[in-house]
């Protein structure tokens, strides 16, 4: 690491910072709404973005600055263990596929807003809607936290805050400025600024891997070198396990955890709010087929970026924190211009997840808990104004997270918020095909996979982690060690379907379906679609 802040790359750093902040801002006036005070406008754009701008935006969302910091990370201490986050973006676009058209048809139909809405008017039960949006909740917010881990590890590579010993505010300052731009402008512009922003993080990202997977090899004499030095530093002795620090193939005994948790991984993540928020902004559901053929790109970026690690580990980068291995590499390898042009697309690739989340998570709670349980008779105006407020709350606890927890914490909860996220599954999904579940048997399924997880997650320990170290375990009945949410899906699932069985058995009452079959399939035009939450009660059973 230089000494001293690296005056050029600060520079270049800020340049881009202040131009995506007055494109935030700008962004208010972007597509103007005609009414301003609806969280169709705020919180999804006024559901009007076509292939490209939702291209943009969804990849902006998926493929985070902890994306960028944290796949070739796990692959500088582990090895190709890490690549497990490549197989698992390629098997998610065919599973989208099936569905997404689907709830993007019954939501514009119906006006939702959050996945949650579209539970309770599925289901006909406000129990299941809560569960399904406190999860999705719980899972966003340690998400928002690791993007400021991102942005944070950027800064601390370019010497921004002084030492450990330095007083805190001053040492968090450049980290609360930028928490403080990026809440004024999802504040005023909602989601259209992430949607803005997204073009030049997703430009700058495609530009620095394009130029350090061709740079920074010639510099370290070709990938055979890379490769060699990578394989021999894996085949080194770990003093905390006694095991080798890693390998460049995952081994035999490691098979059954890579492809659980890659499954798991990509059953999970368009459970998030995040990115449901982001589908349901597109203007049609052609728009969401397309995209599902064209995001694919990002994992061949992602596959190259997990190449960093390699190359970090053929540079002689030492670092403590694995987290700043990949900003150190590229301050090492790349001139002072470059580097910061690499930073800023880290610290932007930060904020459009981040605005996205915080608006997802905000929405659940209007929603699904204010309008649901708080105040019914709200008015869209109440409920732009309830979310603006909501989202500058989450964002604040996101801070406190990360200035207040040790790094690792924030990771841990990441991992736990996977394998609670995992468990709305079967309500979403399921539901999007059939209603033969029953409502009550869903919120079982759920309770059940959700404790699984907590219990079996808290009690994995780590080399430097009493509990909550690591998110494989081994699986009950089949003695190989594999993805706990996988494990806690699968529980989920099989209490679901034994209970559904029973309570249509014993005749349990079911909850009033307010969709209708041909729903599923409508379009923007079609007759009948509107844009408005209708009463829970409307619509007919069957």
């Amino acid at each position: 690491m230089k000494d001293g802040v690296n005056g050029v790359a600060l520079a270049v750093f800020i340049f881009f910072f202040l131009a995506v902040t007055v494109m935030g801002f700008l962004a208010a006036r972007w597509r103007k709404a005609e009414n301003e005070h609806s969280l169709d406008e705020w919180g999804l754009g006024g559901r009007s973005f076509g292939t490209w701008i939702t291209w943009f935006l969804l990849g902006g969302d998926l493929y985070t600055a902890y994306t960028f910091v944290a796949v070739p990370a796990a692959i500088y201490a582990a090895g190709a263990a890490g690549f497990f986050a490549v197989p698992y973006t390629i098997l998610v676009y065919p599973l989208i596929f099936t569905f997404l058209p689907r709830l993007w048809s019954v939501s514009h139909k119906h006006g939702y807003v959050t996945t949650s809405d579209f539970v309770r008017g599925r289901f006909g039960s406000k129990g299941l809607s809560l569960a399904v949006a406190l999860t999705g909740i719980l899972a966003t917010m340690p998400y928002i936290a690791l993007q400021l881990v991102g942005i944070q590890a950027v800064l601390d590579v370019m010497g921004i805050g002084g030492g450990e010993n330095t007083n805190w505010f001053i040492k968090d300052l450049p980290l609360l400025i930028a928490f403080g731009v990026l809440a004024a402008y999802t504040y005023s512009s909602g989601l259209r600024a992430p949607a803005l922003i997204a073009f030049v993080k997703d430009t700058l990202i495609y530009i620095v891997i394009a130029v350090a997977i061709i740079y920074i090899p010639i510099k370290l004499g070709g990938f055979d070198d890379i490769f060699a030095k990578a394989g021999d530093a894996f085949s080194q002795t770990n003093p905390a396990t006694g095991a080798p620090r890693g390998a460049l193939t995952p081994p035999e005994t490691g098979q059954w955890t890579y492809a659980t948790l890659a499954l798991g991984s990509a059953l999970a993540l368009f459970m998030y709010p995040h990115s449901i928020t982001a589908t349901l902004s597109s203007k049609s559901r052609e728009v969401i087929r397309r995209n599902t053929t064209i995001l694919p790109l990002y994992s061949l970026m992602l596959g190259l970026l997990a190449l960093l690690g390699f190359m970090a580990i053929a540079a002689g980068i030492k670092v403590q924190n694995g987290q700043l291995a990949i900003p150190q590499l590229f301050e090492t390898m790349f001139p002072d211009w470059f580097a910061g042009v690499a930073f800023a697309a880290i610290g932007i690739g930060a904020l459009v997840p981040a605005a996205i989340m915080s608006i997802a998570a905000a929405n659940l709670f209007t929603r699904n808990i204010y309008k649901d349980f708080i105040k019914p008779d709200a008015t869209p105006e109440q409920e732009t104004k309830v979310s603006k407020l909501v989202s500058l709350l989450v964002k604040v606890g996101a801070l406190a997270f990360v200035l207040t927890m040790d790094k690792t914490v924030a990771i841990n909860f990441q991992l736990l918020g996977g394998i609670w996220i995992l468990q709305t599954f079967p309500a979403l999904v399921g539901g999007l095909f059939t209603r033969w579940f029953h409502r009550w048997a869903l919120l079982a399924g759920w309770a059940v996979g959700m404790i699984y997880g907590t219990v079996a997650a808290y009690g994995v320990a780590s080399p430097t982690q009493k509990h909550f170290g690591g998110s494989s375990k081994e699986i009950p009945g089949i003695g190989e060690i594999g993805y706990i949410g996988l494990t806690a899906f699968v529980m989920n699932i099989v209490v679901t379907v034994v209970l559904t069985f029973v309570l249509k058995a014993v005749k349990a009452p079911e909850g009033i379906d307010e969709t209708k079959p041909e729903d599923y399939t409508a379009d923007a035009g079609d007759p009948g679609v509107q844009v408005e939450l209708p009463p829970a009660t409307a619509g007919t059973s069957h």
